[in-house]
């Protein structure tokens, strides 16, 4: 399940940063790595450590957005707090689809834009709660950002 810290918290990891400097090469071989690299950064994975671009033509791990280089932290660290801050709306169904997979907890700083389905279940860590939907969601959010 994904849980979402608003607002400030200690010991939250950047992403990016993360990413550079500890990201494993295989971890770009996992089909689901690829379809978030795809979907968000419109970049296909070609093998080893090239990804092709349509702006930047071949490219390494390294210039993926920011966006995406968290979520491939997220998804392959669930153990560790991201902030996903550095995350764009485009990047909301993925978290959404990694909280379905594994129990992740995110901090953001900002209302992120999820689909606005009444199926989306989180938990909010400042309120210790689930909530159910996107209306519930805004609701909750709005009282940290």
């Amino acid at each position: 399940m994904l849980h979402i810290k608003f607002g400030e918290m200690d010991g939250v990891n950047y992403g990016p940063s993360w990413f550079k400097a500890n990201y494993h090469p295989d971890w770009l071989k996992d089909p689901f790595v690829q379809e978030m690299i795809l979907d968000v950064d419109k970049s296909r994975y070609i093998d080893g450590l090239v990804i092709d671009s349509p702006v930047f033509g071949p490219i390494p791990p390294e210039r993926l957005s920011g966006g995406v280089q968290t979520l491939i932290m997220i998804y392959e660290k669930p153990e560790l707090v991201f902030d996903a801050t550095s995350c764009g709306n485009n990047c909301a169904k993925w978290l959404l689809k990694i909280g379905d997979l594994k129990d992740v907890t995110v901090n953001l700083r900002y209302l992120m834009q999820f689909d606005q389905s009444e199926d989306m279940v989180v938990f909010i860590e400042n309120e210790n709660r689930l909530v159910h939907g996107y209306k519930e969601y805004v609701f909750t959010a709005i009282n940290y950002v």
